[in-house]
């Protein structure tokens, strides 16, 4: 159960890891030992930004992606959790970017933190605004601003990769777990050679494209990705979505081609993250989709866009 009365007895400071003390007037929350003062603006807590994630700022507050069904659907291939499983406990979102699956974890009755570097807060704090056991804070995830072996449940859907340290955004995040508590990361894969040296020719492009470029570009794939037999075989050579969903498709392209950074990992090479930050009980999560084909070629490592999915237990 729940070792916090409220969502900010989570705040630490990120510099020396001492209790955070919110000000009276409300507007900042300062360090009880070195006395940093950290601004609280439109709501929101803010230890830190980036400007290398400009592009998901955009992406996340253009663009409306939170689908009920769907997000509990994923959240729980992406964690192997149910989402019921969360009522009363202690949860960390680690990269929350728009905030969905805040949102989920603080419906299904959770005390949640949503963590993002980008302007995205400001979507997640607005889409989590009805939950008082919810709390989104702009924060680096290499400096988290919160206390460690704290959270029952800590999850990273697709985040980690955009870091410019993704090992050591795994160790900060994974510190944050109490003994016996549960960490779940997805991470891009790691495809065949050919499409990864593609990929980042393309990217080596894209990602130096201004939005006003970039976004149509993300368009006239959206429209690749309704075409019937092209949407299932082209895209296995470059990435753009196939969603059904046409807003989806947009954004999981700009999702794909904005970001400065984007690193694509092995299912060894993740678990031996896990090993290495003192966890116990590792598994791979195996992909929502199924039959022959797509099972081929999931585990031959050729579609562009999956993920290595794995979920441990922190050694007691």
């Amino acid at each position: 159960m729940t070792g916090a009365t409220r969502p900010t007895d989570f705040l630490r400071c990120p510099i020396c890891q001492s209790v955070m003390v919110e000000n009276l007037d409300n507007a900042a929350w300062r360090c009880s030992k070195c006395e940093r003062v950290f601004p609280i603006v439109d709501g929101t807590p803010r230890f830190a930004a980036a400007a290398y994630l400009k592009s998901f700022g955009r992406q996340w507050n253009r663009y409306d992606v939170a689908r009920w069904d769907e997000d509990e659907a994923v959240f729980r291939v992406k964690t192997g959790i149910d989402p019921e499983a969360l009522a009363g406990l202690d949860v960390l979102d680690a990269g929350c970017g728009g905030g969905r699956y805040s949102l989920l974890a603080a419906r299904s009755g959770a005390n949640v933190v949503g963590v993002d570097l980008s302007d995205a807060v400001e979507k997640a704090r607005s889409l989590c605004s009805d939950y008082p056991n919810a709390l989104i804070v702009q924060a680096d995830l290499l400096s988290l601003p919160l206390a460690e072996c704290a959270f029952d449940v800590v999850f990273s859907i697709g985040v980690l990769h955009h870091c410019p340290d993704p090992r050591g955004a795994f160790a900060s995040v994974a510190r944050r777990v109490k003994p016996g508590g549960t960490l779940a990361v997805w991470l891009y894969r790691q495809n065949t050679p050919p499409q990864e040296l593609l990929n980042k020719a393309l990217r080596r492009v894209t990602t130096r494209l201004p939005a006003r470029v970039l976004e149509p570009l993300c368009v006239g794939l959206g429209v690749l990705g309704g075409v019937p037999m092209l949407n299932k075989g082209l895209n296995k050579l470059f990435n753009f979505s196939n969603h059904p969903d046409w807003t989806l498709r947009v954004c999981d392209n700009f999702d794909w081609y904005a970001p400065r950074y984007q690193s694509h990992h092995t299912i060894a090479e993740l678990t031996d993250w896990f090993h290495a930050e003192g966890f116990e009980a590792i598994e791979p999560l195996p992909p929502a989709r199924g039959g022959r084909f797509y099972q081929f070629a999931y585990e031959h490592n050729m579609i562009i866009g999956s993920g290595v999915n794995v979920r441990g237990v922190r050694k007691k």
